[in-house]
């Protein structure tokens, strides 16, 4: 299968740009010229904004045309296809029920069914992600969301062709599945995330350099390039890392399955909370109704941009949980979450925007806290964290339950110049993440990329004991992107890539040490273990840059790697990694080139 060169090099020359025209304004950092955004009419017929929600939720019915429904669809696509920085936000939600309809999902699009099982929406047609925007290359399709309805592709074949921060949970495909772009074209992906679904054929991985697959079910698998993960997935591949590269772990420990909105018969909504399943496999929802609370919409505070922090601090204070619709919200103070169980629960890619050097979500250090389908951006110059979860080291135990992270994303540049120092930090025991990219910006709009214009020390700061992280991207800050110092830490999928953009060695070294580990388990952590890591490096300036390793961990028995790889991505004369882990592993350097291994524990390297 073709891999990519470089995940996003489309962006690096202009000799690419002007052989790509749509991706021009990308390049020079121009506004994309969008279509009108559509204007849905609420009342019967038509999608529109239902229930409070806003005029960016588009909620469609059976009793709508397929036609009209389709060409609100397609009007949504026609505006978000290739508008990677843009400010529109979209929800599209599907009452229970059957439609004709194709679905193409662009930037900043939520689809989602509401009702209480995948099944009770039924899309006879495709929920499709394609990369012809790019000329077939599918690394740059970022934020968007399928979840919680069942898809039967007229042609037998449902296309998701995703980059990170891409998930789709809760579904069922009543076919086969494709993880790559369709010709003609480059048909390049790199990174994606499906969850607590079901697939009745065969997955294609394709071109698919990474992917998480976690409480899903296949008929099969197919397919692999350099790091494919399974985690509690029936119908996964065998273990066989690095030949080829699957890394399977039959049972998830514990998680939460992410909170969703559903509509009952009378119309109300409500947001349902999944309970907590250990030592699981297989999705939480085939065996009959999944077990949860259903918390009614009433007893939400339902923002919309525009809001203040104070006043959805002021809602949460007197109890209510959060539902933020779909928009860019422009925040001078932190949203404070201090009560137990509260949900925040992003419609759209609701995106939080820290305006004043300020951290976007508070969470105390508490237990059964939700924070889902966010996107977190750095708005201005020197935010020291985005999201923290507790205030400091803790004894407190949150086992019973964990506050979990779902479809969390955050990004310092890009969009809009801006730093931050970490984007999220753990303080507090027991929390569990589940699916993150954090993402310091390697392209983006005019002025907003540069090695100090987008300053961003680490992505992923773990000072709590016993968390759990099931995806997690990472990629481009500039020192340790993770930085974990708690004890018995797990994390299932790790993918990074190293800053594109160092200026110079001397710009990238602490002491007599070249660059800095992607993954750094601190020297005091006697208990820690990792499942299917990759780490790659291009350093785009052509400045002879290496870092010395990829992970660097304290050689003690306690702390086991098991299938880790790292990857060249530059030319002659650019640079690379030195080493795997600490002092093992063989350089990749100066020319595409690969390095896998098995396993890694008190100083012996599989």
């Amino acid at each position: 299968m073709p891999i990519v060169p470089s995940r996003r090099t489309v962006l690096r020359t202009a000799a690419v740009a002007a052989a790509l025209p749509l991706v021009g304004p990308l390049a020079t950092g121009e506004a994309f010229a969008s279509s009108p955004s559509p204007s849905p009419a609420s009342g019967h017929g038509h999608g529109g904004h239902d229930g409070g929600l806003g005029a960016n939720v588009l909620v469609f019915d059976p009793s709508m045309s397929d036609a009209s429904i389709q060409a609100q669809l397609d009007a949504v696509f026609a505006t978000q296809q290739s508008n990677q920085f843009g400010t529109e936000r979209y929800a599209l939600a599907f009452r229970p029920g059957t439609y004709h309809v194709d679905v193409n999902v662009g930037f900043y699009t939520h689809v989602l069914g509401l009702g209480s099982s995948p099944d009770d929406v039924v899309i006879n047609g495709h929920v499709t992600v394609d990369a012809q925007w790019l000329q077939g290359n599918g690394t740059q399709n970022f934020w968007r969301a399928a979840e919680n309805l069942s898809i039967v592709p007229p042609d037998g074949l449902e296309r998701w062709a995703v980059a990170q921060a891409g998930g789709m949970r809760r579904a069922h495909i009543k076919g086969d599945m494709s993880l790559w772009p369709s010709p003609p074209g480059n048909q390049w992906s790199s990174g994606g995330y499906l969850a607590d679904s079901v697939v009745d054929g065969q997955v294609q991985s394709g071109s698919q350099q990474q992917w998480l697959s976690r409480n899903d079910s296949f008929g099969s698998w197919t397919g692999s390039n350099w790091n494919m993960v399974f985690v509690g997935t029936e119908g996964a591949p065998a273990q066989s890392f690095p030949t080829p590269p699957m890394t399977t772990v039959d049972r998830t420990p514990s998680v939460r399955e992410k909170p969703f909105l559903t509509i009952a018969h009378d119309g109300s909504y409500h947001v349902f909370v999944p309970a907590l399943r250990h030592n699981s496999a297989g999705p939480s929802w085939t065996s009959g109704r999944a077990a949860g609370e259903s918390v009614p919409l009433s007893r939400f505070h339902v923002a919309k941009p525009g809001d203040s922090a104070r006043t959805i601090n002021e809602a949460l204070a007197r109890g209510s949980h959060l539902l933020l619709t779909p928009g860019v919200y422009a925040l001078s103070g932190p949203i404070q979450v201090n009560r137990p169980g509260t949900v925040v629960l992003g419609l759209g890619l609701a995106t939080l925007q820290a305006t004043h050097d300020n951290a976007l979500i508070e969470v105390a250090d508490i237990g059964g806290v939700s924070i889902a389908g966010v996107l977190l951006e750095a708005g201005s110059a020197a935010s020291p964290v985005l999201l923290r979860v507790g205030h400091g080291r803790s004894r407190t135990s949150h086992a019973a339950n964990p506050t979990v992270l779902f479809d969390v994303y955050a990004r310092i540049g890009g969009a809009v110049a801006g730093g931050a120092a970490v984007s999220v930090q753990l303080d507090s025991n027991d929390v569990i993440c589940d699916n993150l990219w954090l993402w310091r910006a390697d392209h983006g709009l005019d002025n907003t990329v540069g090695w100090t214009v987008n300053p961003a020390d680490t992505g992923f700061l773990v000072n709590g004991d016993r968390v759990i992280a099931y995806g997690l991207a990472v990629e481009h800050y500039q020192k340790y992107e993770v930085l974990w110092k708690g004890n018995h830490g797990r994390t299932y999928f790790f993918q990074n890539e190293h800053p594109y953009d160092v200026p110079t060695q001397s710009a990238w070294r602490h002491g007599s040490t070249n660059g800095y580990a992607a993954y750094k388990v601190a020297d005091s952590v006697s208990d820690h273990q990792a499942w299917g890591l990759g780490s790659y490096c291009f350093f785009d300036l052509n400045a002879d840059v290496y870092t010395d390793r990829a992970y660097e961990v304290p050689d003690t028995r306690g702390v086991v790697f098991t299938d880790l790889m790292t990857v060249c991505l530059n030319g002659p004369g650019g640079g690379g990694i030195l080493h795997c882990i600490n002092n093992s592993g063989n350089p990749v350097q100066n020319g595409f080139g690969t390095f896998d291994m098995t396993s890694y524990s008190n100083g012996v390297a599989g």
